[in-house]
């Protein structure tokens, strides 16, 4: 099996797998999905990514396939997708490399030029995830807050609540934020194609010295989110070069910095609703820092 090979008959990888035909060398995986490097016949390598234990949520994979494919058709920097499967998905091998300045500037150029090429309309048209929560598929017209309280805020503050990742104090006071949504959102602006999931470790950086976007919870949403969750954990290496660029090709709307904790909590609230109250801090910062910007 090689490159060719592989993309002619991606239904095949299970098979080749089972009867050892492909080398496979574990990787170290996120906090969701494993990961393996394929090494096919010809030396070339891929990139797979698999469901820990039974079958992953209905249209997981097909969902990330979908979103890579839907961000590199406006340039984004993306690996190729070679083959998806229900509990399988293959991509492009990119050798990791150290960041660099030069390459975050051209991230965020990429970016600039990604959100411009907009979306039909928030939200997506398919099923989607983020981490392995399901994204509320309700695609609306806008305008944007309204849709960002109640698509992107509001279930995962109920998740985080049920299981007692956040105290009922807490609930309410970022209920509170939501009924005001309208006075923090910042100027109207048409849904931008997103990724929708960037934090820091969603950007994979290349031994070629370019920048490439992972796991995609792409969707139509508001260009600050994808700047703002970059900020998050610690920050994106040389974060303000990746904002030079991003502005040199397309300005950011005047108080853009207020509003990254506003942006940030939809990440901060999947969070908690994933992995507790070890986040609770974070978020509650968030709606602070919005409340009182």
């Amino acid at each position: 099996m090689d490159l060719a090979y592989l993309r002619s008959h991606p239904h095949l990888v299970p098979t080749f797998l089972t009867h050892q035909r492909i080398r496979e060398t574990p990787m170290g995986g996120g906090s969701i999905c494993t990961a393996t490097r394929l090494t096919l016949d010809d030396g070339a390598s891929v990139f797979a990514k698999g469901w820990p234990s039974g079958q992953p949520p209905p249209g997981f994979f097909a969902a990330e396939a979908a979103g890579l494919r839907w961000l590199a058709a406006a340039g984004a920097p993306v690996p190729e997708v070679f083959a998806e499967l229900p509990d399988l998905l293959v991509l492009e091998w990119i050798t990791p490399g150290p960041a660099t300045p030069r390459a975050a500037h051209r991230l965020g150029a990429a970016l600039a030029t990604l959100h411009r090429a907009g979306a039909d309309r928030f939200g997506t048209r398919q099923p989607g995830y983020i981490g392995s929560l399901a994204l509320p598929t309700g695609p609306d017209d806008g305008p944007w807050p309204a849709w960002f309280a109640d698509q992107r805020l509001a279930p995962y503050l109920r998740m985080s609540a049920d299981r007692g990742a956040l105290r009922s104090a807490d609930v309410v006071e970022v209920e509170r934020l939501l009924e005001s949504i309208d006075e923090y959102g910042g100027p109207a602006e048409p849904p931008a194609r997103i990724h929708g999931d960037l934090w820091p470790g969603n950007v994979l950086w290349s031994a070629d010295d370019s920048a490439y976007l992972i796991d995609p919870a792409a969707q139509g949403g508001h260009r600050e989110t994808d700047l703002a969750t970059l900020a998050l954990f610690g920050g994106a290496p040389h974060l303000d070069r990746i904002l030079d660029g991003y502005q040199e090709v397309w300005p950011l709307a005047g108080g853009w910095r207020r509003r990254v904790p506003l942006h940030q909590l939809h990440l901060l609230l999947v969070h908690t609703a994933l992995f507790g109250a070890t986040y609770r801090t974070a978020v509650m910062s968030a709606v602070r820092d919005t409340v009182n910007a």
